[in-house]
Order: C-alpha cells, then sequence, then structure tokens
C-alpha cells in the first residue's frame, strides 16, 4: 500500500504539481485533455532532449536510438538534432525515417528477417549500418553485390548471457532468433564470410542481451565473452544493443544513461578491449520512457467484493504492456496530485476483455471517481508503437510540449481512418 503522492522520480523532468492540476513542460494536463481529449500521450520535450544527450555523451560516435520504443516524425527529428542516428528493423520504419526528413546516413537497419525489397531499398540508400543476422542474409548480400555498392555492417553476435528480465524480452541467450551464435564460432564464420562478399565492409560487431536491465552485470559478462572475437578479428567498433530499464513505480531504481556508458566502458577496459574500439549503444526505453504520460477520463466506478473497479477510456489499445509482460504502473490524479492515494483500485480500459487492465492495484485519492482526470506516468515507451485498433478503437493523439507550449505531433485517429483500408465493403469509402 502507498498512501503517498506519485513519486516525483517518475515523472518528467519538467513537471510541476499545482494545488488542483500538473503542468508539464509548463502545460497544464487538464488543458491538455479538454483541448486534445483523451486518452492522451503526453511527451515532455525537455526529458526527451536530456535523456537523448545524456546518450550521445555517454558512448562514441554512432550511439542509436531504438525506434521500435517510439516512433514518429517528430522524435525521429528531435534525436538526429540531438546528435543520434536511428535504429529501424523494418520497411515501414524506415519509410517513416526517411519521410521525416532523416539522411540515409544517420539510419541504422535491424530485423532477423529482411525482407528482399528491404535489403535492395538498404543497399540502394546506404544506411550508415546493415546489422546482419543470420546466414541467409549473407548469401542474400552475396547476390546482389558485385562491389559496385558498398555497405557498412555490424555482424550481431548472441554472447550466451541470460539476462534477468521477461522471457518474452530476453534476447542474448543462445536459444534465441536473433544473430550467430557465439560458443560454436559461427559468429567468428560470419565475419569471415561477410568480409568475402564485394562491397562488404565489417566495421564490428554487435549484441543485445534483453530489455528492463537494471545494473551492468549482463553488460560485464557480454564483453568478456566477445573481447576475443574483438581483438581476433580486428574491428573497430563494438555495439551493446540497448536494454537499460527505466523505473516503473514506486521502489524501484535503475542507472542513469552516464552511469550506464561508465559502466560499459569499465567493463571494456576490464575485458581488455582496445581503447580504440568505438564503443556504441542503442537505447530506447531509456530515453522516452520517463519522458511520457498518458491521460484518461474516469467513466465507470464499479464495485465488487473484492475490490472496486475504475474504467477508463483507454485501456490495453494504447497499452498492452501489462498484458503482454505483467508490467506495473503507478496511477495518480490530476485535479489532487498532491492529495494521500488511500483508495485501492483496480484500473481497467473499455475493451471486451477480462484481461484488459492497466494496473492491477492502483492507488488514488478518496475523492477520484466518475468524471475525474487520472495519468499514468513513465508510458513514453512501447505505448503509441504498440497500439492496436482492437474492437476498432481509434489510437490517440499524440502532443509534446515544451516552455509552456503544447504541440500536436500525432493527431486521433478518427472512425474515418479505421475504414480507410476498406475496398468493397458499403462501410468502407467510395470507390473510384
Amino acid at each position: 500500500m502507498s498512501s503517498q503522492p506519485v513519486p516525483r522520480s517518475l515523472l518528467p523532468d519538467d513537471t510541476t504539481f499545482l494545488e488542483s492540476d500538473v503542468l508539464v513542460g509548463g502545460v497544464s494536463l487538464r488543458s491538455l485533455a479538454e483541448t486534445y481529449g483523451t486518452p492522451l500521450f503526453v511527451y515532455d520535450e525537455a526529458t526527451l532532449r536530456q535523456r537523448a544527450r545524456a546518450a550521445r555523451e555517454a558512448f562514441s560516435e554512432g550511439v542509436a536510438f531504438a525506434s521500435k520504443s517510439f516512433l514518429c516524425g517528430a522524435i525521429a527529428r528531435l534525436v538526429v538534432e540531438e546528435g543520434l542516428v536511428i535504429d529501424v528493423a523494418t520497411g515501414g520504419e524506415l519509410d517513416l525515417v526517411l519521410r521525416a526528413g532523416v539522411d540515409p546516413s544517420r539510419v541504422v537497419v535491424h530485423g532477423n528477417n529482411k525482407l528482399p525489397e528491404e535489403l535492395d531499398r538498404v543497399l540502394a540508400l546506404g544506411v550508415h549500418r546493415l546489422i546482419v543476422d543470420n546466414d541467409d542474409e549473407i548469401d542474400r548480400l552475396r547476390e546482389r553485390l558485385d562491389g559496385s555498392l558498398t555497405v557498412d555492417c555490424l555482424v550481431r553476435v548472441t554472447p550466451g548471457v541470460e539476462a534477468h528480465t521477461h522471457e518474452f524480452v530476453k534476447t542474448g541467450q543462445e536459444d534465441s532468433k536473433f544473430g550467430f551464435t557465439l560458443a560454436n564460432g559461427s559468429a567468428r564464420r560470419a565475419v569471415e564470410d561477410l568480409r568475402a562478399v564485394p562491397g562488404v565492409r565489417v566495421r564490428g560487431l554487435h549484441f543485445h542481451i534483453g530489455s528492463q536491465i537494471f545494473d551492468v552485470g549482463g553488460f560485464n559478462e557480454a564483453l568478456l565473452l566477445v573481447a576475443d572475437l574483438v581483438r581476433d578479428t580486428h574491428v573497430e567498433e563494438l555495439c551493446v544493443g540497448g536494454g537499460l530499464g527505466v523505473a516503473y513505480v514506486e521502489g524501484e531504481s535503475t542507472l542513469t544513461i552516464e552511469e550506464w556508458g561508465r559502466g560499459v566502458r569499465d567493463a571494456a577496459r576490464r575485458a581488455g578491449l582496445p581503447e580504440s574500439l568505438r564503443l556504441t549503444a542503442e537505447p530506447g526505453r531509456a530515453i522516452v520512457a520517463q519522458a511520457g504520460l498518458t491521460l484518461y477520463r474516469v467513466g465507470v466506478v464499479k464495485d465488487v467484493p473484492q475490490r472496486r473497479y475504475v474504467a477508463v477510456d483507454g485501456g490495453m489499445s494504447d497499452n498492452p504492456r501489462p498484458v503482454l509482460y505483467g508490467s506495473g504502473y503507478e496511477a495518480f490524479d490530476v485535479s489532487d496530485p498532491g492529495a494521500e492515494r488511500t483508495q485501492p483500485v483496480r484500473i481497467v480500459g473499455r475493451h471486451c476483455e477480462s484481461g484488459d487492465v492497466i494496473i492491477d492495484e492502483a492507488w488514488l485519492p478518496e475523492s477520484t471517481g466518475v468524471g475525474s482526470l487520472i495519468a499514468t506516468p513513465v508510458t513514453g515507451a512501447y505505448g503509441y508503437s504498440m497500439a492496436s485498433n482492437y474492437n476498432r478503437v481509434g489510437r490517440p493523439a499524440v502532443v509534446f510540449v515544451s516552455e509552456g507550449r503544447a504541440r500536436l505531433v500525432l493527431r486521433r485517429e478518427t472512425l474515418d481512418d479505421l475504414v480507410r483500408l476498406e475496398v468493397d465493403s458499403e462501410t468502407g469509402p467510395p470507390l473510384d
């Protein structure tokens, strides 16, 4: 039980509590809800920029923003302005960042099954790095390259490290769909095979051990495991992936990006890696999660013998993480942010699923009820990017706030948007 107000450490950097409102980026959350409706994603631009700068300074040139955590044109432009490159994993992500004006030389391309048309586009564009994931991809590069084009590659290695995180977000263990296994020699063979392909420049190695990692222990282990391969292949770059965790609920703590960077560099030195080696990374959640929060309006309060249900106007369509991973969150009442939270509730969404639970055991002020505006902090990562139209619910709008001004970066989906793909139904748009 927590009767205290929501911890300030979970909120965006530029957050101010008023008696009956909350300012983020100098903008009233109540006014944002009135202007743009709810549910609504709100991002503090100052927090986004600070975290991006921290990542740029903690690692070598080439540190990338993991766009899967949250991608739109506005965030793509922002992180590039702050000196980062952007990693993408599909043709759709690549297309969006290019439409946002990002130069291909600032793009890193991932993917364990790059489609032929995606690979063709990547080679024609000349991206910053292509992360090569498997032997079939090497074969496809060999088929396409004759020396007239060049591509800078990193070889993705699975070092055999079991990160202490949810099973669905572990990626560094040997039993993984990603990368070349280190222990059986396939990673070493991949480097040799790639170097024999005309036009391929093997710049270095890449690993990613998982997500929501709260210390550098796993990175220490991974660096020790890949050290011999780095030295033997004389590569110039090593990317340690992302995975730095963030605190979602009261009592959790994690490393700052700066502490993570120092820890990785210290571990690299202890592993005997060359001082000249470029160490890069791919933070995503660590940049956007705390910068964002979600606003909801309470529509129903229902008491049963076991508990009180508070139903809001969003749910698993805008935040599927609780359903997928059992993720925890906090909540607070925007109209009474400093109040003690003594009312235990289960916050649920409006979808036709019993599992549509946003917070299994939340604490809110006694005054919170039907019509209240509540917020769930630390929802800047994997909310909008994993959002769906389940039950034909439109995805929320997204606003960025900074220095007392709000700007709409993604509008709310409309009913017309939800039928825009219909081609022969009476419910769809008129056919030509």
